[in-house]
């Protein structure tokens, strides 16, 4: 089961494995506090991909399609992930503070048709 949560959200036991697919560590954000069991950096999107979107709404369907494509070259990270989540739950854990468009959403709809 993969679920999705934003890292400044407490941690819960139902949260099972937390994986931050971020690029950059949260601002002003311990390592303590953010209670993530593993930090998977680079099935983020990439830098150029990032900055290109800034969050902006009217930009999200391109977002998805151009991170889609970015992730078929990311089997490896890709199939961990599927691993893991074949194990137990996995919460992906994300920074944006829009939980309807940002990578992690992607990322999950990703795991789920594939």
């Amino acid at each position: 089961m993969v679920k999705l949560k934003r890292v400044y959200e407490p941690a819960a036991a139902g949260d099972g494995e937390r994986i931050l697919v971020e690029r950059l560590w949260p601002r002003g954000l311990a390592r303590e506090q953010a209670k993530v069991d593993l930090w998977l950096k680079d099935v983020a999107p990439s830098t150029g991909l990032r900055k290109w979107f800034a969050h902006e709404p009217a930009k999200w369907e391109e977002f998805r399609r151009r991170y889609r494509e970015e992730l078929k070259g990311k089997k490896d990270l890709l199939d961990l992930l599927k691993q893991k989540a074949g194990k137990g739950t996995v919460t992906l854990v994300f920074a944006a503070r829009d939980a309807d468009r940002n990578s992690a959403v992607v990322l999950k709809e990703v795991l789920g048709s594939s």
